[in-house]
Parts: structure tokens; C-alpha cells; sequence
């Protein structure tokens, strides 16, 4: 997978902001060397769009203490992770047990840290620019992205709730549920990007509107496809094949009727016209005598000696004949 990521990030760089280059990726044995989790980061971090919602305590270098409990520092020489203090909410938020809910502050604490943490992937591609990644810089890189990951975790698990109750209070007729919940889910991810706690709000205050504004595009998307669509496929509402079928089997009960009148001669064939009838459409096998294969009115006619439109007169006359047995033993039952 190594060799997939780097050629994925060597395609891919986009500017950090939209105005300064962006960091190179690390060598091809770097990310080999990373595990498969930090991979996908890696290729998250250098290729999509990132901004911060920047804070003036965030230059402060007591901030990164006040936030996660001391200066970043990795767990080892070679880890991806730092060494973070005990903190009930991502112990909570990384086991799925269920959060407390948070008081404004707490949860303008978590927001700091979010921010924080793409303040600092921000600074190291902005240092690194123009320049490939050392892996000293990509292993710190990926120790603020966990970081980073960890806190939207703990934001988006503590507001997920407000998705559904807003969904089930919303009651948009003719929309699928699921497809509210969908797009409630997909304004709340961006409501965090965006959110900025400095303001003094909380935070389903600013996502509440996002939500509910999804929704509504939900519906305006639905209002279009029902005026292109009026009524949802229906498998019953379909043109039925019964008729083919029925129509189907006739014919091959017609061709085995055919087949017994002209064996036990009901339709009263001359010889000369069971000779016609047997070589033109190579009944000969079933017939008991004859070619495997059917022949063209001019061989038949020399075979019987005449010409090919006789030939032709003949075999008429005996499929009117036919025509006439079959329907009054099948067709009139």
C-alpha cells in the first residue's frame, strides 16, 4: 500500500490555504515504514483542503500546556502518538461508551484543541514547504493529526443526538428518513470545521441552522426528482410477459401437433406431397426416411421430376391441408 500513497500524494499536493505551496511527501521508505492508519492519514492531511478557525491565544506558548496537559512529546522515538495525560472524554470517545455532556466551557476547551491541533499540521506544512517531508516532521504531523481526529470524535459523538432529534421533528413528507439523517450528519462535520468558539456561543446554536438547511436542500432535491419521476419504480406496474409466454407455448404445442399429423398422415397427404413436405423442411428423421437437412425447391424438383414452381404448388396444397387438421384437432379443442 506504501507505493499506492505515494504516488496518490505525489499527484495530489494543493496549496495549505490556498496561497503557500505545500509540504512534499516523504520518501517511499517513510510511508512503507508507517502503519496502514497513519497511511491514510498521511494522504489526508497532504491532499485535502485544510483552515483553521484561529484563536489569539494560539501563539502563546503556554497554550499547548493549558490544552492537552504538557508539551508535545511522543510516546517513543518512532511512534506517530503523543504522550497525552488520562483525559476521560477521548478515553470515552476511543472505548464508544457514551459522553457526559459537556458544559460550555468543556466544550469550548475540546474546540481549542481541535483548532490547535490544525494550527500546528498548518505550521509544519508551512515550514516544510516546497521541501519533502523528514520523517521526524511526518511522524510529528501525524501525532497532531490523531490530535486533531481525536477531538472532532469527541464533538461529532456529543452532538450526533441533535442530527436525530431535529430529523424527527423536521417530518419532510415523502423524504426518506435515513436520507435526512445522511445529510444532517454530513452539516454537522462541516458545522465543526467551521465553528468558532471565541464567539461565545455554544456550539448547537451554530449547527442547528446548518442542519436544518441541509434538510432543506434534502427536499428541494426531492421536489426535483418527483417533478422528473412522479411515482417510484414499481415492479408490479410493469408490462406483464404472460401473453408472450402463453403465446410461446401454443406454438410449441402447434409444432408437435404438426408433427403427429403429418407422421400418422390426419391431413390425407398424397406420397408426392409427403415427399415435399419431408425433404423441404427436413422432417426425414422424424418421418423415418430422408435428409437431415431441409432442400431448396429446385432440388426437391429434381428429385420428384418437376420443375421448382410445381414444386412450390405442392407443398402449398399440403400445408393449407395441414393448416386445416391442425385447427380442427388443436386450435378448435
Amino acid at each position: 500500500m506504501g507505493a499506492q500513497v505515494f504516488e496518490v500524494l505525489k499527484a495530489s499536493v494543493r496549496p495549505v490555504g490556498g496561497t503557500l505551496p505545500t509540504a512534499q511527501p516523504p520518501s517511499h521508505a517513510v510511508i512503507r515504514a508507517l502503519a496502514t492508519e497513519d497511511q491514510v492519514l498521511l494522504t489526508k492531511l497532504l491532499t485535502e483542503p485544510m483552515d483553521v478557525v484561529d484563536h489569539p491565544d494560539f501563539p502563546n506558548a503556554e497554550v499547548e500546556r493549558q490544552l492537552f496537559g504538557e508539551m508535545a512529546r511522543l510516546t517513543r522515538p518512532g511512534s506517530t502518538r503523543f504522550t497525552d495525560e488520562p483525559d476521560a472524554l477521548v478515553d470515552a470517545a476511543t472505548s464508544g461508551e457514551r459522553l457526559p455532556t459537556l458544559s460550555h466551557a468543556e466544550e469550548k476547551h475540546v474546540f481549542m484543541r481541535f483548532n490547535y491541533a490544525r494550527h500546528r499540521i498548518i505550521d509544519i506544512l508551512r515550514r516544510n514547504a516546497g521541501k519533502r517531508l523528514t520523517i521526524s516532521a511526518t511522524r510529528l504531523l501525524l501525532a497532531w493529526g490523531h490530535r486533531m481526529l481525536a477531538a472532532r470524535s469527541i464533538i461529532v459523538r456529543l452532538n450526533m443526538p441533535l442530527v436525530l432529534a431535529m430529523a424527527k421533528r423536521t417530518r419532510l413528507a415523502n423524504i426518506d428518513f435515513n436520507d435526512l439523517i445522511s445529510e444532517g450528519n454530513m452539516a454537522l462535520l462541516r458545522s465543526v470545521e467551521k465553528f468558532d468558539c471565541a464567539r461565545g456561543f455554544k456550539f448547537s446554536t451554530y449547527s442547528c441552522r446548518a442542519i436544518l438547511k441541509s434538510f432543506s436542500r434534502v427536499a428541494m432535491r426531492a421536489s426535483r426528482y418527483r417533478g422528473t419521476f412522479p411515482t417510484e419504480f414499481d415492479p408490479a406496474m410493469e408490462r406483464s410477459d404472460y401473453v408472450d409466454r402463453v403465446r410461446e407455448d401454443v406454438a410449441i404445442d402447434c409444432v408437435d401437433e404438426l408433427k403427429e399429423i403429418f407422421l400418422r398422415n390426419l391431413a390425407g397427404l398424397s406420397e408426392v406431397e409427403r415427399t415435399v413436405i419431408a425433404e423441404r423442411f427436413a422432417l426425414g428423421p422424424i418421418a423415418g426416411v430422408g435428409p437431415t437437412a431441409p432442400k431448396t425447391l429446385e432440388q426437391v424438383g429434381t428429385l420428384i421430376g418437376v420443375t421448382k414452381e410445381r414444386v412450390r404448388q405442392i407443398q402449398n396444397n399440403a400445408l393449407k391441408k395441414m393448416r386445416l387438421a391442425l385447427e380442427s384437432r388443436f386450435l378448435a379443442a
